[in-house]
């Protein structure tokens, strides 16, 4: 991979030209307004990785679901202090670094005829378009980036954005069936330019928001499951199908989760998640925690901190994600056939039952212990612990591995909130009566354009989160 920071130029220069045309006859040839598709999907990848599954929309997320914790002093993130200013850059992230050139690059290849480049982007676009809706709600797309046509677009409702993504998906699959010759290569770190692994993750990814709306007004959660497994039929069918970008390790080609857990960032793993590890024997514990490197005695080599606790503990006391997801040069996983498995063992439960789910929620864990290493053995102890399915038990364990398995991914804040699980309780000393259900509008938006939905609370839900 090239260096990243020279690609996070290119997309700067496409988000400042891409919304205004200039009549200017001596062109720079340093200074281009116009690039071919592959010098658009490279820097869009790897903003994708780095700034929405990796930024700090991620982190706070994970703070919320109760995945990392803070070693500062209150209030922090983990104990719900957020003003809408601290989102300014996430939105200006998803909005104009990735959805905002995702939509250039569409044009481009239609009118280039390279359906191939244009099925990556719609896809794209409905994984961003998914984020941004999860957590905001209402927010604009049908009238957006239009430039100075159209400086104040409406709110669509969450409802149409999640019809426009489904389309967009939809639309996505049908380009790849056209089968163009010309495919991307190295400018495609995700797939390499595999547009059989395209196709699979758009079909997931209609799973994934199929099953969403399971409690969501008007819809049910059998037509959902449905729905669900129908996409899963043509989804993702091992490991090898993962959206992950890989990284060098080299410098400013690092894993975003190594630069977030930095030795010396106050940023480490909560005692939720260690503890959770820990009370289930589960194997995946040294493959996903790094020991603490000057671990107090009376709490062990793999401890995490308490979140909404005001004593500043020593920095080394603490774990982090372990290499495999936190070394410079891990994988950065984006989406996971784990979480194939997980959205299938969920449908087929709320249509069949416990029985015929539990063959595929075991799969599921099995997919995400073979990825980490986990020996046989300590894989069927597992299962023979955590394996079985009941009535009172099926769909918590299914969303508690699937939330292990999604280990430091945006998704599971959208799954606790449409299914309650994993149980989570408001942290001490919380700012608010709740745990936050979604994210405050950025202020740079609600100064440029006002929307009635910009005064919605942090708890105050989704549409679809009923």
């Amino acid at each position: 991979m090239k260096k990243i920071i020279l690609y996070i130029s290119t997309l700067i220069l496409l988000a400042s030209t891409g919304c205004e045309q200039f009549i200017d006859v001596n062109q720079n040839p340093n200074n281009p307004t116009d690039v071919q598709e592959s010098l658009i999907l490279a820097p869009v990848e790897v903003a994708i990785s780095h700034s929405v599954h990796g930024g700090y929309a991620a982190i706070l997320s994970l703070h919320y679901t109760q995945a990392v914790a803070l070693n500062q002093t209150l209030p922090n993130d983990g104990t719900y202090f957020l003003v809408n200013s601290q989102m300014n850059g996430e939105w200006s992230n998803l909005y104009v670094t990735c959805i905002n050139n995702l939509k250039i690059l569409n044009e481009k290849a239609e009118k280039n005829g390279n359906s191939n480049y244009a099925a990556i982007s719609k896809i794209l676009t409905a994984y961003c378009l998914g984020i941004g809706t999860d957590l905001w709600g209402d927010i604009p797309y049908s009238q957006a980036l239009q430039g100075t046509n159209k400086l104040t677009p409406s709110y669509d409702k969450q409802e149409d954005i999640y019809k426009s993504i489904q389309t967009l998906l939809d639309n996505g699959i049908s380009d790849i069936a056209k089968q163009h010759t010309r495919f991307p290569s190295g400018d495609d770190y995700f797939y390499h330019g595999d547009m059989n692994k395209w196709r699979k993750l758009a079909y997931t990814l209609k799973a994934r928001y199929y099953m969403h709306l399971s409690k969501a007004p008007n819809y049910t959660a059998a037509t959902q499951a449905d729905l669900a497994l129908t996409a899963l039929q043509k989804g993702m069918e091992s490991n090898d199908d993962d959206m992950k970008m890989n990284y060098s390790g080299a410098a400013s080609n690092e894993n975003p989760w190594n630069q977030t857990f930095l030795p010396g960032s106050t940023l480490v793993l909560s005692s939720y998640t260690v503890e959770s590890l820990k009370q289930r024997n589960d194997p995946r514990l040294s493959l996903m925690v790094k020991a603490a490197a000057s671990p107090d005695p009376t709490l062990g080599i793999y401890n995490g901190r308490i979140i909404g606790t005001n004593d500043i503990g020593s920095l080394e006391s603490y774990s982090i994600p372990s290499d495999f997801y936190a070394g410079a040069s891990a994988f950065n996983y984006i989406i996971n056939y784990s979480e194939a498995l997980f959205l299938k063992a969920e449908a087929t439960l709320i249509k069949s039952g416990v029985a015929a789910a539990q063959p595929i929620y075991q799969d599921a864990v099995k997919s995400h212990m073979q990825k980490l290493g986990v020996a046989t053995a300590g894989l069927n102890t597992y299962l023979a612990a955590r394996g079985t399915l009941t009535s009172s038990n099926a769909l918590q364990r299914i969303m508690e591995e699937k939330n292990t398995a999604n280990f430091l991914s945006i998704e599971n804040f959208s799954d606790w909130r449409r299914t309650g699980f994993p149980v989570l309780q408001k942290v001490p000393n919380a700012l608010l009566s709740e745990i936050p259900r979604r994210f405050l509008y950025p202020e740079v938006e609600m100064i440029a354009n006002p929307q009635a939905q910009q005064t919605a609370k942090l708890i105050d839900r989704l549409w679809w989160d009923k």
